[in-house]
């Protein structure tokens, strides 16, 4: 009886090691060799923006600091937090750098939420949302990119 609980316990702790061991990265560019914040790789995205403003102004993001819709911030769902993230409006043409400290957007067709700072800039305020390409200029802290 005891060698079969011993077994069991045995086989139960290999299986959660393994499991430990597998990686399933929601961040599929490349990334630097050392994992350092702020060394230079390529990473570009296309899709659609929005904005968030008011009704979360003054509450606490993803990365705990307080959301002021005045600054050039951003929420992404998968860059760590801290990237420096080049977004351009391909209607117009207007471009902001933006830093990430949330996690978002919610919506399936959307890629990036702005803040009302960055989203003014894009000339997004009109139309709510728009196409952009997103490019990092600068990586934040992978340790802090989601499913680590």
């Amino acid at each position: 009886m005891m060698y079969r609980i011993a077994l069991a316990c045995l086989c139960c702790g290999f299986a959660l090691g393994l499991a430990g061991c597998v990686s399933s990265p929601r961040f599929t560019a490349a990334r630097p060799p050392s994992g350092e914040p702020g060394r230079q790789f390529s990473f570009s995205e296309e899709g659609m923006a929005s904005y968030y403003a008011e009704e979360f102004n003054g509450r606490r993001t993803s990365n705990g600091e307080v959301y002021d819709m005045n600054q050039f911030t951003a929420a992404h769902r998968t860059l760590p937090f801290e990237t420096k993230v080049r977004v351009t409006n391909e209607l117009s043409g207007k471009a902001v750098i933006v830093r990430i400290n949330d996690r978002g957007p919610f919506k399936d067709d959307r890629i990036i939420d702005v803040s009302l700072a960055a989203a003014k800039a894009l000339e997004l305020i009109g139309s709510g949302t728009a196409p952009v390409r997103l490019e990092v200029v600068q990586l934040g802290d992978t340790a802090t990119m989601p499913g680590r």
